[in-house]
């Protein structure tokens, strides 16, 4: 199976638990009752009720730049799949979530158009998602980056990398992600996708400017090139907005 080296793949906790898997519902919607309905869903229910059980990262995103619009994602952190499935067991043993996502299937439309799951696996160098206090005044951007590699021996070395010196000048020109990982479960494998926010816009556009003209980054990555070849063959990046109602905002 191709999900077997993952590389950057999580260790056995030995010490504080870690946040080792994250799930990624992607809805894509249309314009007209689709957006309001979701978010109402999510806000007043979906949310709640899993804020009773679960005290993992949740994060709820808009999309800005993607590739269908209107589009929705919501991020889960999971210490374990077996933390996920028992999750899983009590939100749908909910009655009254269970009636509010019925009613938010019925309606003379679908709730949305399309959804997809990716199911990805926290490297043993990401961070832990720590809330932000007090919460931003305004919800921060985000920048989700799915970086394909051609084959698991080069995607081992793209975490190298990540690990061993582009981390240190992400710090340096103010790019911090929230979290590394590898898909398990979903489309573009191998990869390395990882979730970074901003201030806003403008931020966001100083610190890769800054990056781009890094010169530590330039002998880096012509190293990797030298050893490696192409370690990344095409790469995906979509922007969001935090969603008002995000627990992480």
């Amino acid at each position: 199976m191709g999900s077997l080296p993952l590389a950057g793949a999580v260790q056995i906790a030995t010490e504080t638990p870690k946040t080792r898997i994250y799930l990624l519902e992607t809805y894509c919607l249309k314009q007209g009752t689709q957006p309001a309905r979701i978010q109402e869903y999510l806000s007043k229910w979906a949310l709640p009720a899993l804020s009773k059980i679960h005290t993992g990262p949740q994060i709820v995103l808009e999309g800005l730049v993607v590739p269908h619009s209107p589009q929705v994602v919501v991020i889960l952190g999971f210490q374990s799949v077996q933390e996920f499935w028992g999750v899983r067991a009590k939100i749908n043993a909910d009655k009254e979530l269970e009636q509010a996502f019925e009613r938010w299937q019925a309606g003379p439309e679908p709730p949305f158009e399309q959804q997809s799951n990716v199911l990805v696996e926290a490297a043993d160098y990401s961070p832990e998602i720590v809330p932000l206090e007090p919460p931003p005044p305004t919800p921060r951007i985000f920048e989700l980056r799915v970086y394909h590699s051609p084959t698991y021996r080069q995607l081992q070395a793209l975490h190298d990398r990540f690990s061993k010196n582009e981390i240190k000048i992400f710090q340096r020109v103010g790019v911090h992600p929230l979290f590394y990982s590898s898909t398990v479960i979903g489309p573009d494998m191998p990869n390395l996708t990882y979730l970074i926010p901003f201030a806003d816009l403008a931020a966001r556009e100083k610190a890769w400017n800054a990056f781009s003209a890094d010169p530590e980054w330039a002998k880096v990555r012509q190293a990797s090139i030298e050893e490696y070849g192409q370690i990344v063959v095409y790469n995906q990046i979509s922007l969001y907005r935090a969603a008002a109602y995000s627990p992480i905002r």
